[in-house]
């Protein structure tokens, strides 16, 4: 079969709505996990009473099971007991559980790497337990962590295909459903591979230049 660049014209306005909702469920994803992983790390360096080894058991539920399984658990579980949700908000609460998970340990490792002085200046400067996490801990938690965090929102942005599984018409989902239609399986592949490797390349690009610009000023 000869590759068709007119078959892959003809389908661009198809695929960039498959982008477009691909881009909508990770963005909200990938905020969602942030605030996951900064309240669950949180809780458990601070090591508070039950919250800590609640949010320790949930790290290890989501990290040791599937993330399809745990997609049709939210998609067609839930529903069971009242509480369904619309292929969109099943998609984004999915992935945002699943991400965050992995956030809470690199929050974690991040705080871990704050130096015990920096607690004790603050205790000296008369800073709250708050006003010490937000301002001191935090932010070089989240320059040192900061890679981590980008292998775990590519991983989002990647896995955001699994949605296609329950009918949400993110970007592999249009491709699927042509190749079905139309039997046109190498020039869709092709094209979905392309568009996903430029994703990821943008967003391992603005991660890189403000990583860059937290590094500053502590190069000499």
């Amino acid at each position: 079969m000869d590759f068709d660049f007119n078959y892959l014209l003809a389908q661009w306005p198809a695929l960039l709505d498959g982008v477009q909702m691909t881009l909508r469920v990770s963005v909200l994803a990938i905020g969602c996990s942030l605030l996951v992983g900064v309240l669950g790390g949180a809780a458990r360096v601070m090591k508070v009473p039950v919250l800590a080894q609640g949010v320790a058991l949930y790290v290890e539920l989501i990290r040791n099971t599937p993330i399809l399984v745990q997609l049709f658990f939210i998609f067609y579980g839930l529903p069971a007991i009242g509480m369904g949700l619309s292929l969109f908000w099943s998609g984004v609460l999915c992935l945002s559980l699943w991400a965050g998970a992995y956030q809470i340990e690199n929050v974690r490792g991040g705080l871990a790497t704050v130096e015990q002085g920096m607690r004790e200046a603050s205790v000296a400067l008369s800073l709250k337990p708050a006003h010490y996490f937000c301002l001191v801990a935090l932010p070089i938690a989240f320059r040192t962590s900061l890679p981590a965090m980008l292998n775990t929102a590519i991983s989002l942005l990647k896995n955001s295909s699994y949605l296609q599984a329950i009918g949400l018409a993110e970007l592999t989902f249009v491709a699927v459903d042509r190749i079905a239609t139309d039997f046109r399986a190498i020039e869709m592949f092709s094209a979905i591979c392309v568009i996903y490797l430029a994703l990821v390349g943008i967003l391992a690009l603005l991660t890189g230049r403000l990583s860059a610009r937290l590094q500053r000023p502590f190069q000499h």
